[in-house]
């Protein structure tokens, strides 16, 4: 069993713990970015893709991310642009599929991103330059919300999720993750999924000990 304890000092036993307590994602210090997080700067083309199909799109990322980006992102736009903010790292042959596909790649560091109300209106660079942008992918590291799964010993995979299986079990027994700390794909529909899942698991278990 396990004692929770808040942080105005109320306990609570339990005897499964389920945690949905999400990820954060760590943002770059340029200016205008955090504002425009979520609105036109955005991380998944799955998830915003279709909002911003056609349109003139940058991939903030560099190796093998943003090559797995653009195969995406070309699928739905012919502008698209990749910005590395330093020295590009991909492989020759990556490099080839890029220009065959007409797939530029800007190597220049980003100093500022210009939007109005979180639509960004272009990029401004170190060199002075400037790009327009009607949408930007970008991929940024995440921290886990909580260290508390990971404080009971829960393993983390390589990519920093939960790591849970098929029934949304971590690897101490007894506690259960669902939603965006176990899971790459990030949607509401795969968190309630995870969630229900968890549930029922749950459930199963503490009535199963219990008869």
């Amino acid at each position: 069993s396990f004692t929770i304890t808040t942080t105005e000092g109320e306990e609570f036993n339990a005897g499964k713990l389920v945690f949905a307590t999400g990820i954060k994602d760590i943002l770059p210090d340029i200016k205008g970015f955090a504002e425009s997080w979520g609105i036109s700067l955005i991380h998944c083309p799955y998830c915003h893709g279709y909002e911003f199909r056609g349109k003139m799109t940058g991939i903030m990322a560099n190796g093998d991310k943003a090559f797995h980006l653009a195969s995406l992102v070309k699928n739905l736009t012919q502008e698209v642009t990749i910005l590395t903010s330093g020295k590009s790292l991909f492989t020759p042959e990556q490099s080839e599929k890029l220009q065959e596909h007409a797939i530029s790649v800007v190597e220049t560091e980003v100093e500022e991103v210009h939007h109005k109300n979180g639509f960004i209106e272009h990029f401004s660079f170190i060199n002075g330059s400037q790009l327009a942008f009607d949408a930007v992918y970008a991929a940024v590291p995440f921290q886990q919300h909580s260290d508390i799964p990971a404080s009971l010993g829960c393993e983390l995979t390589e990519h920093g999720y939960i790591k849970v299986d098929h029934l949304q079990k971590t690897t101490i027994p007894g506690v259960y993750a669902c939603g965006d700390n176990s899971m790459m794909l990030r949607s509401v529909a795969s968190a309630v999924a995870g969630g229900n899942l968890a549930g029922a698991m749950v459930n199963m278990e503490l009535t199963h000990e219990s008869f």
